[in-house]
């Protein structure tokens, strides 16, 4: 019985842009398993270990940055690649906070696929990494929710700013700048809740046993 190819596993809760990297990598040759979510990622690894993962990090359930934390304090699953995609986290604290908890690569979105796909194609040539002594439960989520803060009070000056801006508006264009407006709103409601769950995590550990 031969072994199945190695495959890619692409974790993204927006559906058009998981059907275009699915589309994208299998094209190229790539065995490719998607999922919406972190949950759903983690279900996946546990049928199969992928090659690589190539994962968004705002999403609902379990965003990127708890999936890779997952994953490096798994013995089994430490030694993954891992690419983080965003529009949201760009600035440099992320991308230092993703490097330190054990991102491989980063690439901000737009995704720009003449340079996404050689990047995967050399990961994949590299092989696995040699495996990192990952940071521990606090101190992630600790620097997890400082990065959270950060986000969310830009989220709320943005649609602040955005709301203004609507009131100037034509009828017609309002139609086509109401959406933008209801997809910020939405990442400020995720991020306030994945603030909520750390805030949680924290609390526990900060009990006495």
């Amino acid at each position: 019985m031969s072994t199945p190819t190695p495959y890619l596993l692409v974790v993204e809760d927006i559906p058009d842009i998981l059907k275009l990297l699915e589309a994208t990598l299998t094209f190229k040759g790539h065995r490719v398993v998607t999922a919406r979510n972190g949950e759903e990622a983690l279900e996946a690894m546990e049928r199969e270990r992928p090659a690589l993962v190539i994962t968004d990090i705002l999403m609902p359930r379990m965003d990127g940055f708890s999936l890779v934390h997952r994953l490096r304090i798994n013995p089994e699953t430490r030694d993954i690649p891992v690419v983080f995609l965003s529009a949201t986290y760009v600035a440099p604290e992320d991308k230092a906070f993703a490097l330190n908890i054990g991102v491989t690569r980063f690439i901000e979105k737009p995704v720009a696929l003449n340079e996404f796909v050689p990047i995967i194609e050399k990961l994949l040539e590299q092989g696995a990494p040699a495996a990192q002594e990952t940071i521990n439960d606090i101190d992630f989520y600790d620097g997890y929710r400082k990065r959270l803060e950060i986000k969310l009070n830009q989220k709320i000056i943005q649609i602040a700013r955005d709301e203004r801006l609507l009131e100037t508006l034509s009828d017609e264009e309002k139609d086509s700048f109401r959406s933008s407006l209801q997809l910020a709103i939405s990442e400020r409601e995720e991020i306030q809740k994945l603030l909520d769950q750390i805030d949680e995590q924290i609390d526990k550990f900060s009990k006495p046993e």
